[in-house]
């Protein structure tokens, strides 16, 4: 049986991305219940990472997007060129991109240089099709971890943590874009 926050997210996903499937409109939210184990500053500035990638994929700016991301990027062995080269394209394919995001949990794991920010997140990425017009869904993930680490007195995105899996689970899906 699911948590009431958790129903709560499910929910809010769904009636926001009812919503920006016409508006092209990006929402980032911590919801009620959410579980917060940092500060007010780290909560502001790791949401202020999530607004400026909500900005700079509205305006399909490809070096602002990337500029959110850690020079040492790794997601499942993806690089950052790699991501580079998969927003390049979405860009190509798809105009008013939107994304959602609900974080269930933020929490900071290690300390000084070495810090990561594990955000628990489920959301939507969503785009109208050059080519159909119609909203498309991109990608879509439920309490995916977002990893970011602090780069030049700023968060970015880092990709995952610990070793790279050979083989992703069975019935999952890499989310490499946050």
């Amino acid at each position: 049986m699911w948590s009431c926050p958790t129903r709560w997210i499910l929910a809010a996903v769904a009636a926001v991305s009812l919503v920006t499937g016409t508006t092209g409109e990006a929402a980032t939210s911590i919801p009620p219940g959410a579980i917060v184990e940092v500060d007010q500053p780290t909560v502001n500035q790791i949401l202020d990472v999530f607004h400026k990638a909500e900005a700079a994929i509205a305006a399909g700016n490809l070096d602002g997007v990337m500029a959110l991301y850690a020079t040492q990027y790794n997601y499942h062995g993806l690089k950052q060129t790699n991501v580079r080269k998969i927003w390049s394209n979405l860009f190509e394919e798809y105009r008013d991109i939107s994304e959602v995001h609900f974080f269930s949990k933020i929490a900071k794991v290690g300390s000084g240089s070495n810090a990561i920010i594990e955000v628990t997140c489920t959301g939507s990425l969503s785009g109208v099709s050059k080519i159909s017009g119609l909203r498309i869904p991109i990608d879509s993930w439920y309490q995916e971890v977002h990893f970011l680490t602090l780069e030049g007195g700023v968060w970015r995105i880092h990709g995952n943590a610990g070793e790279t899996p050979r083989v992703m689970p069975f019935g999952t899906a890499p989310h490499p874009l946050f």
